[in-house]
């Protein structure tokens, strides 16, 4: 735990500058803890104000050149308040509790975006994120435009989900060989399924449950759907189909595997609207090959 006197010494004091003769505050210094959140901020052409990012804004490229305070879930307030933050922006996964308490008495004003799995959470985002960054009409536009594409994308996914069973589809998230995981209901990779006009092969089953034989086969995917990041780590979309029972799956028998990029997929952020289009694209595919978005 930070003591106090190291609180306030690291705490961010707002400079003033004379500008035409008037007072007019700093730019802010601002740490964004989730990598939709990192996307959204340079859409809003906002990115000069960045000083930091978590382990998950791998996009766009440039933010890989920020200082980086590590993964959202394991934060360390030593490391965040080294960078002499204004404002710290993060999505709910963000913790531990008592890092946040840490930021709370060094007096950092730290803001929790609501992490939510559909659409509506990304146009709820843009604009407070506009607020915060004194970018509320380039949040509006950026969300009219958002809203657009999304539009758009759901009338593609309609039209290639016409006159055909919705194909069943089993996420994995595969971070090392022979550990994986697939994702039942309320996760974001079943809200992104839904979205494309297919059906989680897990059905009602709740969260995130490890891979295992029985359940990969019991699952009977027409469609196994994967990380860019997953499927590298499980040494290609070979190494991937060894994993316990995804190769006795009608997915597996026929190769059916398709591959996006893990925010792109996941992150509900500005690249939803396409990546929706991309997945749904790959799901109503007729073409029983491997394939990577």
């Amino acid at each position: 735990m930070l003591s106090r006197r190291q609180a306030l010494s690291l705490a961010p004091v707002v400079a003033l500058l004379t500008v035409g003769g008037r007072a007019a505050a700093a730019p802010q210094r601002v740490i964004s803890v989730g990598g939709a959140l990192t996307e959204l901020i340079y859409e809003l052409g906002a990115q000069a104000e960045l000083v930091g990012v978590d382990s998950t804004s791998l996009y766009p490229a440039a933010a890989t050149k920020l200082p980086n305070v590590g993964y959202a879930r394991t934060l360390a307030a030593e490391g965040l308040l080294s960078l002499a933050p204004t404002m710290i922006v993060a999505t709910e996964d963000a913790g531990p509790p008592a890092v946040l308490r840490q930021l709370e008495s060094a007096q950092v004003p730290l803001h929790v975006l609501r992490a939510e799995h559909r659409f509506e959470g990304v146009i709820e985002r843009t604009r407070r994120l506009g607020d915060l960054l004194g970018r509320p009409a380039q949040a509006e536009q950026l969300a009219q435009r958002l809203q657009a594409e999304w539009t758009a994308s759901r009338a593609q996914v309609a039209r290639l989900a016409a006159g055909h069973r919705a194909p069943r589809v089993l996420f994995v998230l595969s971070n090392a060989a022979n550990q994986a995981r697939i994702a039942g209901a309320a996760t974001a990779a079943d809200a992104m399924i839904g979205y494309a006009g297919a059906v989680n092969a897990l059905g009602d089953t709740q969260g995130y449950k490890m891979l295992s034989p029985e359940a990969a086969i019991a699952a009977a995917p027409d469609v196994i759907l994967a990380t860019t990041q997953g499927v590298e780590a499980s040494g290609g979309i070979e190494g991937l189909l060894k994993l316990p029972g995804l190769a006795q799956t009608p997915a597996g028998q026929n190769k059916r595997v398709l591959v996006m990029e893990t925010m792109a997929l996941l992150g509900f952020g500005p690249r939803a609207p396409r990546a929706l289009a991309t997945l749904a694209q790959g799901l109503h595919a007729s073409a029983g090959t491997a394939r990577t978005a």
